[in-house]
């Protein structure tokens, strides 16, 4: 994990990877929440037996949504700023769903950091180029540049 004193000190570790989070799994019951949450089901996403019979990989998949929305939290464990008034998302670039993500998978999110701007009101925008990574396989199965704000 990144530690830094306040948001301007971003400045000196453009460049830099900034941590790997802790696995997290993504599970049926995690997926059908997302799912209820939306809109958005699928049978793809929440029906277990057609999956089981018609999906190559025999299984339910996260939304590539879900797996966009896991960066918020795990990218908490990839970097602190210990004196911070605020924080912001300000929303994501070049988002790609590279990978599936199959119900009972483990994934995990690895972080560097792109770019840090100054912005109006004593912050800075920290853009990120991000991977999340499923257990077991070489490919990320999630890239993006996400944006946030952090005010001193």
């Amino acid at each position: 994990m990144l530690t830094v004193e306040t948001p301007n000190d971003l400045k000196q570790h453009v460049g830099q990877e900034m941590g790997v989070s802790e696995w997290v799994t993504v599970d049926q019951e995690m997926i059908d929440k997302f799912a209820d949450a939306t809109g958005d089901h699928q049978w793809i996403h929440v029906d277990v037996e057609r999956a089981k019979r018609e999906l190559p990989i025999g299984s339910t998949i996260a939304h590539g949504y879900l797996t966009l929305s896991l960066v918020a939290n795990l990218s908490t464990q990839n970097l602190q700023i210990k004196k911070k008034s605020r924080g912001l998302n300000y929303g994501s670039n070049k988002v790609r769903f590279t990978g599936m993500v199959p119900a009972g998978s483990r994934v995990r999110l690895r972080s560097t950091l792109k770019a840090v701007e100054d912005v109006k009101g004593n912050g800075v925008r920290v853009i990120s180029e991000v991977a999340m990574e499923r257990e077991g396989e070489d490919r990320p199965v999630m890239v993006a540049e996400t944006i946030s704000i952090a005010y001193a």
